[in-house]
């Protein structure tokens, strides 16, 4: 009896593992012209196929997959004509389509990452409509006979659509950031030029996504790629908010003079006969501190020669650029904006993003900009196999 309940027990254990290793989808059309059913998986910004099955007789399919996280899945009779799931490992997935169009009237369940997935997609199909009908009507609208309280309410009534959309995308968000249908509210659209989490400030949604998916679904590939953008969109935002503080900044001499990490005040004149590296950098920045490790392997083998880096932090937060110095073991002169506020420096050699460089010959006339990589190699090792160094 014991060897009769150890088997049972070891049978159900490797179903249960199987289970949970793959995913189901059974379905129901009840449009009896449909045919066939067509599966594809989503990966970031291109489809891969997975299957196509006919439907059979009495209207039913089934399809079930391997998986090894959840991800975004496309079904429906054509690539045309289908709606998105969101299927993960162990879920048993139960589907019905009543109309003649996948998205006309579908139910599912099985899965409250798809259930979700259909929330926010028909959310967002609903305010389409309601902005098509606004705009419609303001199009129809004629000079005289438009009256400019009507014209600024349909504006009033337009915006508060915008604006619920993305309240709604970001109540999701704050209250699911670790479901991968947050991926699906920060990448929707109102239209192909604008998304509906379209305020500048949303970036911080994005990074707050990115960061929860980035812990619980490290490999996926759509993860990976929301990483991406929120480094890209950072960036960005950084060489934007410089240009913005530097077009307001006062003039000043060519020749930052700053405190060190040690609190003593350096002038970059003070480094006349030597070649030297100004750079700009800030801690936020993933593209800096790649190139700081880099940078060291130059140091190393230049300072000897005559050769120094003179770093600017643009960063608002004191503590955190000096943590990162200590922490990194900076070797250079690491400096700071006197006032992160105004970035007096930024201003004055023209910075637009980050990192940005200026290479200086020993008599301190600029002799290279933004040489990064194999080009400041290259030019250094020019520099110094010319005794001149000029």
């Amino acid at each position: 009896m014991k060897k009769i309940l150890v088997i049972i027990i070891t049978v159900f254990m490797v179903a249960g593992c199987r289970n949970m290793d793959s995913f189901t989808i059974s379905g129901k059309i009840s449009d009896p012209q449909k045919k066939n059913i067509v599966l594809n998986r989503v990966e970031v910004d291109r489809l891969v196929f997975i299957d196509s099955i006919k439907v059979k007789g009495n209207g039913s399919f089934r399809f079930r997959l391997k998986a090894e996280h959840p991800d975004f899945y496309q079904i429906g009779y054509s690539d045309t004509d289908f709606i998105t799931l969101l299927a993960a490992p162990g879920e048993k997935i139960s589907m019905t389509f009543r109309g003649k169009n996948t998205s006309g009237d579908y139910e599912v369940t099985g899965s409250k990452g798809s259930e979700d997935v259909r929330m926010l997609d028909l959310r967002l199909a609903e305010g389409k409509r309601k902005l098509d009908s606004l705009r419609t009507v303001y199009g129809n609208l004629e000079g005289d006979q438009a009256s400019m309280e009507e014209r600024t309410r349909l504006e009033d009534e337009y915006t508060s659509v915008l604006q619920n959309l993305r309240k709604k995308n970001i109540e999701y968000i704050v209250t699911n950031p670790s479901s991968m249908a947050a991926l699906k509210a920060v990448y929707q659209r109102i239209d192909e030029n604008t998304y509906v989490l379209y305020d500048p400030r949303d970036l911080q949604y994005l990074k707050i996504v990115s960061d929860s998916l980035g812990r619980h679904y490290p490999g996926s590939k759509n993860v990976k790629a929301l990483a991406e953008d929120v480094k890209k969109e950072m960036n960005q935002m950084v060489a934007r908010q410089i240009q913005s503080i530097a077009s307001k900044a006062p003039e000043i001499e060519l020749d930052p003079n700053l405190l060190d990490v040690n609190g003593n005040r350096i002038a970059l004149s003070s480094l006349r006969g030597k070649i030297v590296l100004l750079t700009f950098w800030s801690v936020n920045s993933g593209d800096c501190v790649s190139e700081n490790n880099q940078l060291k392997e130059f140091y190393k083998t230049y300072k000897s020669k005559g050769f120094e880096i003179y770093q600017i932090n643009i960063d608002r937060d004191e503590e955190k650029w000096k943590h990162a110095v200590r922490f990194d073991e900076l070797p250079w002169i690491s400096t700071r904006e006197d006032d992160p506020e105004v970035l007096e420096n930024v201003k004055l050699f023209n910075v637009q993003a980050l990192p940005a460089n200026y290479l200086f010959a020993r008599d301190g006339s600029i002799i290279g900009t933004n040489l990064h990589g194999r080009s400041l190699q290259i030019k250094l090792n020019q520099l110094f196999n010319n005794q001149s160094g000029n």
